[in-house]
């Protein structure tokens, strides 16, 4: 089993860049990205095969993870 462990610091510039396909070059079983500074409804993310757990930063610009 494959876990990987993202510190991102801001998913939205993240996924802007190449976050995809580091994504599926992984392979991982688990994903988990911190730093996602992220407020529910800010992004829509596709991965198929995968479960997605979210904990939204309440703070706008501020931490939050998904897994």
């Amino acid at each position: 089993m494959k876990f990987i462990s993202w510190n991102v610091n801001g998913l939205r510039a993240c996924v802007n860049k190449n976050f995809r396909e580091v994504f599926e070059e992984m392979e991982a079983d688990f994903f988990c990205v911190q730093e996602t500074k992220l407020q529910e409804g800010q992004i829509e993310l596709e991965l198929p095969g995968y479960y997605q757990y979210w904990n939204y930063a309440e703070k706008k610009g501020y931490s939050g993870t998904a897994v």
